[in-house]
């Protein structure tokens, strides 16, 4: 792999740090990295627990890129779900037999607060970490479906409030809504999540894969709403109106490591020429 190292520090516990210069943007050879990784965690025996952190601290994952050629993306192979890759990615994640966190320090927006949101547990840093969907901001349909999860976190109005609203959700706030678990210190976080991820790691696999599979059953969305989801992106990012603010912004910065990518909340309400 070369945008996920993968550090098996027990053969309980795993550690996959995102390292793709120079803002962590989610691409198709990403896609087909963690498929791999996911396949992993499906098959290995051993493995409890998977840790997922940024080498860059200040973006987690930036979101997808959008200069990929949306018609290569549209036609990427589908995974085992028989979905396109970035659906069967996110959904085949939340149900692996093995608990998955997400580290947040740093921005986790649009395809990178999909992933994480697909993840069973976040923590973000509090002077660092920022979650937000801005893709209606764009004149966009969220491709991933994070309304399907977040409606259950949050609840409807407070999931509206995020995806309608486009804006960034720093951690304290992101906590107070539900948006992950919690809010730490950033000095702190990586020796929260490394002392719970040892501690689930210590337990049985049996116990740890029934209990979760058992809390799937009632909170995960069907597999199908991200099939229409995927559908529904494609077809919005294809409007002439939306063309013309994703240009605006890539004029501006996006997708470089600038104020328009460190405040896009801001910077999607302003993306006209």
């Amino acid at each position: 792999m070369t945008q996920i190292t993968i550090d098996k520090s027990s053969p309980a516990l795993w550690t996959a740090t995102f390292d793709n210069p120079p803002i962590n943007l989610i691409d198709p050879n990403t896609v087909g990295e963690l498929q791999e990784l996911v396949t992993a965690l499906e098959t290995d025996s051993g493995v409890k627990v998977v840790v997922f952190r940024s080498a860059d601290p200040d973006f987690f994952l930036a979101h997808w890129d959008v200069l990929v050629d949306k018609a290569k993306v549209a036609a990427m192979p589908p995974g085992p779900t028989g979905m396109h890759p970035w659906a069967d990615v996110l959904v085949r994640l939340s149900r692996a037999p093995v608990a998955s966190i997400a580290e947040i320090r740093g921005r986790a927006r649009g395809a990178g607060s999909e992933f994480a949101l697909a993840c069973d547990m976040r923590f973000a840093s509090r002077e660092r970490g920022i979650l937000g969907q801005f893709e209606v901001g764009m004149g966009a349909v969220p491709g991933g479906n994070p309304m399907a999860r977040l409606g259950g976190l949050m609840g409807r109005g407070r999931g509206l409030e995020v995806i309608l609203g486009a804006d960034d959700f720093p951690a304290d706030l992101a906590e107070h809504y539900g948006y992950v678990n919690r809010a730490l210190p950033d000095a702190e976080i990586e020796t929260f999540v490394d002392s719970l991820a040892r501690r689930l790691a210590s337990f049985e696999k049996h116990a740890l894969v029934a209990a979760k599979a058992l809390m799937d059953e009632v909170t995960l969305p069907p597999e199908d709403v991200f099939r229409h989801a995927l559908s529904a992106f494609f077809a919005s990012t294809a409007h002439p109106a939306t063309r013309a603010r994703g240009a605006s912004l890539i004029k501006r910065g996006l997708q470089t490591r600038t104020a328009t990518e460190l405040n896009l909340g801001w910077a999607v309400a302003d993306s006209l020429p």
